[in-house]
């Protein structure tokens, strides 16, 4: 009697899973060409999205200087487009209360996530900023924290620079955002300098103006009203007297070809104060002898 009981109500909740399995294939059948529709509005909203930002993009890189503010923007434009494209794809589907429950669920996912992955959210609202203000533009030499390189791309997370010996670093936004960032070639100027030394007794302003000679004689030099070369006397050392030239240069291409630049005016000077007579001493080393120690024979020979 029990097995029969237990037969026929399986039987119940068998035919109530059938039924319910039909009623909801029905569903799907009546809703299947909605959600067609709706995978199709996607689709063209992506479409219709990458032509605009793709035209967009090529029309604003023609008339700005900043292609970084284009990329940026291009995806920006990109994800509106993706997202209206979504919500209008479940409204067609029929399914708006998805959509409703998606964006409340967005809601509070984001709440959560921010706690979870506060310097993500971080780095994103800082590439947001810096999409908008920031000291630097794309090819700039910039130094954030201990990292040199030029800037390549600025992403939602990061800033892209490379390295003069081919590092690819990306630095997240936050850092590039709240710490101090050295652009070399924002104004295109960058100043130079070395140290020289010559003899007491040679003539420290004919030196320098032999200096200025050369620095005046260098194209690649720059000098005019806001920036000015100069030597001056930077210390008495113990046996030369100090001279410290400083000297302007363009700064495109910083920390290649300036410093060769630097390298060939520091040998020019060098030649040409030997060639003028100029003693450019070693510094004085002094050797003490203790009564401890033994004799060190020393011999001096004519050369």
């Amino acid at each position: 009697m029990l097995f029969l009981q237990i037969k026929q109500e399986t039987k119940e909740a068998v035919g109530i899973v059938e039924q319910s399995v039909s009623l909801h294939y029905e569903k799907l059948l009546l809703m299947l060409p909605r959600i067609v529709i709706g995978i199709l509005i996607i689709i063209l909203g992506l479409l219709i999205s990458k032509i605009i930002t793709n035209v967009y993009k090529k029309r604003f890189m023609r008339k700005s200087t900043d292609p970084l503010m284009a990329s940026f923007l291009s995806k920006s434009v990109r994800l509106f487009f993706l997202v209206i494209s979504t919500m209008l794809a479940l409204e067609v589907a029929g399914l708006s209360s998805v959509a409703g429950g998606i964006l409340a669920a967005a809601g509070g996912f984001a709440i959560i996530a921010g706690f979870a992955f506060q310097d993500i959210g971080k780095n994103f609202l800082a590439g947001i900023i810096l999409a908008f203000n920031r000291p630097f533009n794309i090819n700039d030499s910039i130094k954030v924290d201990a990292h040199f390189g030029k800037v390549k791309a600025l992403n939602f997370r990061y800033t892209h620079i490379k390295t003069i010996d081919g590092r690819d670093i990306f630095i997240p936004n936050s850092d590039v955002l709240t710490k101090p960032v050295e652009n070399y070639t924002r104004d295109g100027f960058y100043r130079l300098d070395f140290i020289v030394g010559i003899g007491y007794e040679n003539d420290i302003q004919a030196a320098k103006e032999l200096i200025m000679k050369i620095l005046a004689s260098n194209t690649n030099i720059i000098e005019d009203a806001s920036h000015k070369n100069f030597v001056i006397e930077d210390e008495l050392g113990t046996s030369t007297v100090n001279l410290k030239v400083f000297f302007w240069v363009d700064t495109k291409d910083y920390k290649v070809a300036s410093n060769i630049l630097r390298g060939n005016i520091i040998r020019e000077v060098k030649e040409a104060l030997t060639k003028g007579n100029f003693n450019m001493p070693a510094d004085i080393k002094e050797l003490k002898i203790y009564g401890t120690e033994k004799d060190i024979p020393i011999r001096l020979t004519k050369e």
